[in-house]
């Protein structure tokens, strides 16, 4: 098992979109086997979970943290323990003792991005002379549940807009999630692992977080999301056409080749290209799943 923790001077760092660097620990058992400490190369909010991902970490362990932030590390398979402060080392410990537990979604503030917002479920073209790096973006004002939004700052508590016995509890699901031709895009089921969150924190797409609200344990239930319940609908704003001569490597792209490009103010945020001519490329920054209908097959495994 790999768990990462957001790491300054010893500490856990408290601001997860902010972090510069984690220290990642790798464990036997109760025991810390290995550690060491990496930079993130300025990578901010979902990016980070990608950074994660490629290091294979398990479990996150955080200060404050955002709901696009949970939603892409949930999506990349990371459990994310929240509301973590003092030394890295400790926290660590207390976790593999079992005395760990999440705050959940934990800041509520979402910045303003430049350009819509891009989302989980990307990944990067490798040529880094593209203009395109290994890195996601600052998620903007998007409710996503399962991978956008984000965090800035101004702290504060996620407040659910539905009622129900599971609000509040860290509850684990099996679910199947296809689209209305069939077509599977997410499984826990293939996994061989439950989906472990805390139902109503904001961790979830808000139609999932609601059906989930009011099962009972042993409950499996066919749930149809609009897109306003899930990913939203595809924002016009998020569509960003460049001449090719301002990105070196561009014309090696590809229609739905997916990349990571840069705001005005440095952020990377992920893309897909969506479109090609001779002189100019159109990047999509909308999350793949914007504007679809999706239905989900939910099993109510525990809570806990």
């Amino acid at each position: 098992m790999k768990i990462a923790v957001t790491y300054e001077n010893g500490q856990i760092f408290q601001h997860f979109g902010h972090s510069e660097s984690f220290k990642i620990y790798e464990a036997e058992g109760k025991n810390i086997v290995r550690a060491e400490v990496i930079g993130t190369d300025g990578a901010g909010h979902s990016a980070l979970a990608a950074v994660l991902k490629d290091k294979g970490v398990d479990v996150l362990i955080c200060g404050g943290i955002g709901n696009g932030a949970v939603t892409a590390l949930s999506e990349a398979g990371i459990d994310v323990y929240s509301g973590a402060d003092g030394e890295a080392d400790a926290a660590v410990e207390a976790y593999l003792n079992g005395d760990l537990t999440s705050a959940g979604v934990n800041c509520d503030h979402h910045h303003d991005h430049e350009e819509g917002h891009g989302c989980g479920h990307c990944g990067s073209h490798e040529d880094e002379e593209s203009g395109c790096g290994h890195c996601g973006s600052d998620e903007g004002e998007s409710d996503c549940g399962s991978g956008c939004g984000g965090c800035s700052g101004g702290c504060g508590t996620f407040t659910p807009s539905f009622e129900g016995p599971n609000v509040g509890k860290k509850v684990k699901v099996h679910y199947k999630g296809t689209l209305n031709d069939g077509t599977q895009f997410d499984s826990s089921y293939d996994r061989g692992e439950p989906l472990e969150f805390t139902c109503g924190a904001g961790m979830m797409i808000q139609g999932f977080d609601k059906a989930v609200a009011t099962m009972n344990v042993g409950d499996v239930i066919d749930v149809h999301l609009m897109p306003e319940e899930a990913y939203g609908e595809a924002d016009p704003r998020a569509f960003i056409t460049l001449p090719i001569s301002e990105l070196p490597g561009a014309e090696e792209l590809k229609v739905d080749d997916k990349v990571y490009l840069q705001n005005m103010y440095g952020q990377p945020f992920p893309a897909r290209v969506a479109a090609l001519t001779d002189t100019d490329i159109t990047f999509d920054a909308n999350h793949e799943m914007a504007g679809k209908e999706l239905n989900f097959r939910i099993e109510l495994v525990e809570v806990l």
